[in-house]
């Protein structure tokens, strides 16, 4: 498993740009107009984790793999898209499978840059967005709906759910998300949302392209935006999307310094990461030996076999044991062989539960 983020804003606010930078490859068409962004973009991003480099020092490794994230970057979003304004909601089925939703908003003033309403305000563009997320999920629904009432008929199962399926259309109907429909943790809700992908439904974490200026000093729209995800239990990032395209072809420690002298400690693709993850409430174990040395994404809580069957089934199928030791001891005592000496490698069973840097290695019967 990984994290998978996607995309979406209104036109020309900085999104193609972003996605660039993010994924540090040019292959978005980034331009002052509306609608550059016509097929969805797609990269796979790896995680930056320096614990990754001292763990292959350490043992020998060949080569390091990273976890990724995957992002996927869709057409812009226009007030009234659901009824065929711009180019359409079609697009929002390239992100039903992602993990999280990633609005990004202009909140900088720019006369050279065009805004698709002609003016500055991000929390008019999201409510913009999020209106358009829910038509979409309600379309869908209501699309279903004839079959399922259909299917009702002859299956006492689906029959028991086109009740709560009908209240969450009606739900949607009235202009709400998915997640807070009321009955989503009953039994009929959970079959339903489990199926459905609901837009609505997604983790979301608000991006505010600032410009240079808007890094180091909070302007009103980036408040203004920070309180409308506080109301939501949501997080913000703040990335400024010019100064993200600089990056690219910068070495680590070019980069550093390009950061260090702007104010900021993280890139904007470490941001979200972090962001993502922490929301998501992602992890991190790792694996290392010869040949490689690899991180591994898991759900926070997630026991040995569980983090084992992230590698392949087998593993957890035919769980018998983990060996782990903790990242910290691993590197302070200087590989596996010195961990077991001091101690400091355990063995542990099917309720063990992994904890973020576990070094693990496990062992399984099939």
């Amino acid at each position: 498993m990984g994290l998978s983020v996607g995309i979406v804003g209104l036109p020309n606010v900085g999104k193609s740009t972003i996605f660039n930078a993010l994924t540090r490859e040019q292959n978005a068409e980034a331009a002052n107009y509306p609608f550059c962004t016509i097929e969805p973009n797609k990269a796979v991003v790896p995680v930056p984790d320096p614990r990754l480099d001292k763990l292959a020092e350490l043992a020998g490794s060949q080569k390091i793999i990273h976890a990724t994230v995957d992002f996927v970057d869709i057409a812009g979003l226009v007030k009234g898209a659901s009824q065929g304004e711009g180019l359409g909601n079609k697009f929002l089925t390239n992100i039903r499978e992602t993990d999280a939703v990633l609005p990004v908003v202009r909140c900088f003033d720019d006369e050279n840059v065009v805004h698709v309403d002609g003016s500055i305000n991000p929390v008019r563009d999201i409510e913009i967005i999020e209106a358009e997320l829910i038509i979409a999920d309600f379309q869908m629904m209501e699309n279903r709906l004839g079959r399922v009432q259909k299917a009702a008929r002859a299956d006492k199962a689906i029959a028991a759910t086109l009740p709560v399926f009908e209240r969450l259309l009606a739900h949607l109907g009235e202009g709400k998300m998915a997640h807070d429909f009321e009955e989503r943790e009953s039994e009929a809700g959970k079959n339903i949302f489990k199926e459905m992908q609901f837009l609505t439904d997604k983790k979301v974490i608000y991006c505010c392209n600032v410009d240079e200026e808007g890094l180091t000093r909070e302007s009103d729209y980036v408040k203004s935006v920070k309180d409308y995800a506080a109301a939501r239990d949501a997080e913000v990032v703040k990335i400024c999307a010019r100064m993200e395209e600089e990056l690219n072809g910068m070495t680590d420690e070019e980069r550093n310094e390009f950061l260090s002298e702007f104010g900021v400690k993280e890139s904007g693709l470490d941001q979200i990461i972090h962001t993502g993850y922490r929301t998501l409430g992602l992890i991190s174990y790792l694996t290392q030996g010869p040949k490689e040395a690899r991180a591994w994404t898991i759900h926070r809580g997630d026991t040995a076999p569980r983090a084992a069957g992230v590698i392949h089934t087998d593993f957890e199928r035919g769980f018998i044991r983990a060996q782990v030791v903790a990242y910290a001891d691993f590197i302070a005592k200087g590989g596996e062989a010195a961990c077991r000496e001091a101690g400091l490698l355990r063995t542990e069973g099917k309720e063990y539960v992994v904890q973020d840097g576990d070094v693990i290695e496990f062992l399984f019967n099939v």
